[in-house]
């Protein structure tokens, strides 16, 4: 009886030890490799419980989920020649497990090292290309288009897909800042120079015709006036002539009333003439004098 239980206790732990080593599994977030005898017999294994013969076959597991390379800022010379440190980082992730296990070992840091090589080169050589004005804001996002396409093409033989690639900041060193300081502040001196002489330019041609309309509506109004005043005093003439003709005792009059308001207009206004003067010939109560 003894040895039954015996024996039925070694298969159940010769069976628990088969199926803990004959067994694995792969997570979500996982790639996994199978191996027999040291060669890779599967790279194409789903998540889930999977069985293996033990002591013949092992599995390496390998994160899929997006890795980060956070580049160390680097100097870099542009088209013109000047000097700019670029900050920069990657983001990729397993692609091809089996290439990537049999070309960097499946070691993110050797994959980093790689990456950060071709990353390198591609600014390099885009840089290389572009002026600082370019690279800070004209063409920025086309660049890193351009070194998102090319590192991930250059990063395909190591089984890696990069799925982008940002330029976080790009700055002058100081030995070259200054000088860029002062020359983008003459250009921008030089631009208010020029757009002040437009202005002013404009200012005097809009002042000129300006002038020159009022001129011309000034002339046409002193002839208009004239004209209608010339209208005016000739129908006034004709207006007088024609009542002296009809009335002339009574125009007489009037005139010499007109005479007197305008003579005696203020209070100390004083004439000395003789009192049988023809200007105060309508003062007489009497007969009026022939």
């Amino acid at each position: 009886m003894q040895k039954l239980m015996s024996s039925i206790v070694f298969v159940a732990l010769f069976a628990l030890v088969l199926f803990y080593t004959g067994t694995y599994t792969v997570g979500q977030a996982q790639k996994a490799i199978k191996f027999r005898l040291g060669e890779i017999i599967d790279t194409n294994i789903a998540p889930g419980l999977h069985f293996q013969w033990p002591l013949v076959n092992n599995v390496k597991k390998f994160d899929a989920r997006v890795q980060t390379l956070d580049e160390e800022p680097q100097r870099f010379m542009t088209v013109e020649k000047k000097n700019v440190i670029v900050d920069s980082f990657v983001k990729w992730r397993i692609e091809n497990v089996g290439d990537y296990y049999t070309t960097v070992g499946g070691q993110p840091a050797r994959t980093n090292l790689r990456l950060s090589e071709i990353l390198r080169n591609g600014l390099r050589s885009e840089f290389g290309k572009r002026t600082i004005n370019e690279v800070v804001s004209g063409d920025r996002a086309q660049l890193m288009k351009i070194l998102q396409r090319e590192t991930d093409q250059a990063a395909e033989s190591l089984g890696v897909e990069v799925v982008d690639v940002r330029i976080k900041r790009v700055d002058l060193p100081e030995d070259v800042s200054d000088s860029v300081y002062q020359r983008m502040s003459a250009e921008r001196e030089r631009a208010a120079r020029q757009y002040r002489a437009e202005g002013k330019e404009a200012a005097e041609r809009i002042r000129a015709e300006a002038d020159r309309r009022r001129q011309i509506i000034l002339a046409d109004a002193h002839r208009d006036a004239k004209k209608i005043r010339g209208e005016g005093d000739a129908k006034a003439a004709e207006i007088y002539a024609q009542t002296y003709s009809r009335h002339p005792d009574f125009y007489s009059f009037y005139r010499s009333l007109t005479a007197y308001a305008k003579a005696f207009d203020r209070k100390d206004d004083l004439f000395v003439l003789s009192p049988d003067a023809e200007f105060f010939r309508y003062f007489d109560l009497g007969e009026k004098k022939p």
